[in-house]
């Protein structure tokens, strides 16, 4: 896709109250001296919408979450100069989303009725009907799905009419129940008033604690526990991020309305978040699908272009796999999910020979990127990893050793990791390990700078990640409140004020803001790249363009590092970031 409106800059990423407590904190600290041309693109992570759960990638509806944004602060970002990329959150939409509210209450007379995936319907004629009401796929089809989490992906859904129907849920789920009231239980007049009291007492008792409430022992009254399951049930409440059935043109309707929207708030760069689950097909995998993802993909591209934006699709697959040059190579920008893990082993190991390999790919394929250290997500490690195809196994960009080694050295560090299970249950593959880069590199300050220095100067956007701008280090407390879903907390400190002083006051924040200015900059890194002949740990990166040259050397033994940038006109400068020795 054509990037002509898209800045080659430095991208700043968090959430809209990653500091302070507003989005206009951030604007605040945007508008400070010490970040004066520092930043030229913004990413704003969706809590910037309406949504419930999982940090905001449960949207209800696109549109100003007013408790935390305001149509002020997107104009000062305008004054600013700063560009905007938001996502769009194509696999999944909210159960509190109009759509699900709407079938949730009218059921098949909903017009969304088929917004979402019915799973038995999908899977109709492919398996085997459970004692539980759902479909099981069969073993050929359950050995393809790609599971995010243990089980079938599945939430049962109550309809008016009283049934249970399962719909296709890949990632969060959570079901609430209320507990009952007097008013709930008045039409059972045959029960006395004292005994209905009894009732409400010993079944909200279960249920506050977490309990099964369906064989509560209502004594002499035992036969209507149904009726009172039933009163239960109905009260029902979700949680959950619903797939969406792209069959259904009322969901293409939807995507273009958004994305018109996503322009009106000043968007230019969209992140398709989890694009590669949408093409759903018996017989093949949920995962990157073909042709049929490329059809999607080509269809939300003509979206795009219409309200001039370029997409970003995020995809985490296994390097053996090669989706990544499928994606650059059909014209579209790709997420660097390989740098972050590339960078750990360079620095902490002192080489450059798997960094190099894949600096070489990114320029012999003239592949784009969006690159980054961390992010609000987690330090990829499954990206790194090879994969076994049917013309035999496809080398990763480290051996698997290698990507072990990296998440014990996390993990020895403080860091906690993600998994993916089968249908089984059981763990098939780690996936990401939490932590902020800072604490992922040893709480090493100059590690960090040596890391950014890289970073910039590799090929593609840079996107800075804000907690690790201020070297963060890991919140084991948040992490521990999140629960199971609580590993990526660790990376996710909100800054006060205070800590945003202290911040600026420090020399790894500084160092981190004069080398982003320069890359934000400098016409050189509009230019050509060339990478010198250096022993394995050493670097040498040179960028060009009319006459403004800018070199990057580094030792990663010590990790000692100079930027020297020559302008085309004006006094040559070095700036020195010496390592220990």
């Amino acid at each position: 896709m054509s990037d002509r409106s898209l800045p080659n800059g430095v991208l700043f990423n968090a959430y809209p109250d990653s500091i302070g407590s507003r989005l206009s904190d951030t604007v605040s600290l945007l508008q400070r001296p010490e970040f004066q041309g520092v930043f030229s693109l913004f990413y704003i992570l969706p809590t910037f919408f309406q949504s419930d759960l999982d940090r905001g990638f449960s949207i209800n509806r696109y549109e100003l979450n007013e408790e935390l944004v305001s149509e002020a602060d997107l104009q000062a970002l305008k004054r600013l100069g700063i560009v905007l990329k938001f996502d769009l959150v194509l696999n999944h939409l909210s159960v509190r989303s109009p759509q699900f509210l709407d079938m949730l209450q009218k059921g098949d007379q909903s017009r969304y009725r088929d917004f979402f995936i019915d799973w038995n319907k999908f899977w109709e004629g492919e398996g085997e009907m459970s004692d539980e009401g759902s479909i099981v796929p069969n073993q050929a089809h359950l050995d393809r799905l790609f599971m995010r989490k243990p089980g079938l992906p599945i939430l049962f859904v109550r309809f008016p009419d009283g049934s249970e129907r399962p719909y296709w849920n890949t990632f969060y789920q959570q079901i609430n129940y209320r507990g009952l009231e007097p008013l709930d239980v008045r039409h059972l007049r045959i029960i006395p008033e004292e005994e209905r009291q009894r009732i409400i007492h010993k079944v909200n008792a279960r249920i506050d604690a977490g309990e099964d409430f369906r064989d509560v022992d209502l004594g002499p009254f035992q036969d209507y526990l149904p009726q009172i399951i039933d009163i239960v049930e109905s009260k029902r409440r979700y949680l959950g991020q619903m797939d969406l059935n792209a069959e259904s043109e009322a969901v293409w309707a939807f995507y273009a309305e958004t994305l018109k929207r996503l322009a009106d708030f000043g968007g230019k760069l969209i992140r398709l978040d989890a694009f590669a689950y949408l093409h759903k097909q018996p017989g093949l995998s949920n995962f990157f699908n073909t042709p049929g993802t490329w059809e999607y993909l080509d269809r939300l591209k003509g979206m795009a272009e219409a309200n001039d934006l370029t997409l970003l699709p995020e995809i985490h697959a296994q390097y053996g796999k090669h989706l990544h040059n499928a994606v650059a190579e059909a014209g579209y920008r790709i997420y660097d999910f390989f740098l972050p893990g590339l960078l750990l082993d360079a620095l902490d190991q002192g080489r450059n020979t798997y960094l190099l390999r894949w600096i070489d790919e990114i320029q012999s394929q003239g592949i784009h990127t969006v690159n980054m250290l961390g992010c609000h997500d987690g330090i990829p490690v499954l990206d790194l990893d090879g994969f076994e195809t049917e013309e035999g196994y496809q080398a990763g960009l480290l051996e698997k050793a290698e990507i072990e080694a990296i998440v014990e050295r996390v993990l020895e560090r403080g860091g906690r990791v993600k998994n993916l299970f089968g249908p089984d249950g059981k763990k098939i593959a780690y996936y990401q390990v939490n932590a902020t880069y800072f604490s992922a590199l040893g709480e090493d300050e100059q590690k960090l700078r040596l890391a950014r220095a890289i970073q910039l100067f590799m090929p593609g956007i840079p996107q800075v990640w804000y907690l690790d701008l201020f070297a963060g280090k890991n919140d084991y407390a948040a992490a521990d409140r999140g629960g199971a879903a609580g590993h990526k907390e660790i990376n996710r400190t909100t800054l006060s004020d205070d800590m945003v002083e202290a911040g600026l006051r420090r020399a790894v924040v500084l160092d981190q803001l004069e080398m982003m200015r320069l890359r934000n900059s400098a016409p050189a890194f509009d230019g050509v790249l060339q990478v010198g002949d250096t022993p394995a740990n050493a670097l040498e990166m040179t960028w060009s363009r009319a006459g403004d040259t800018v070199t990057l050397k580094a030792d990663l033994e010590d990790h000692g590092f100079t930027i020297h940038h020559s302008p085309a006109a004006g006094e040559a400068r070095t700036y020195a970031y010496p390592g220990p020795g």
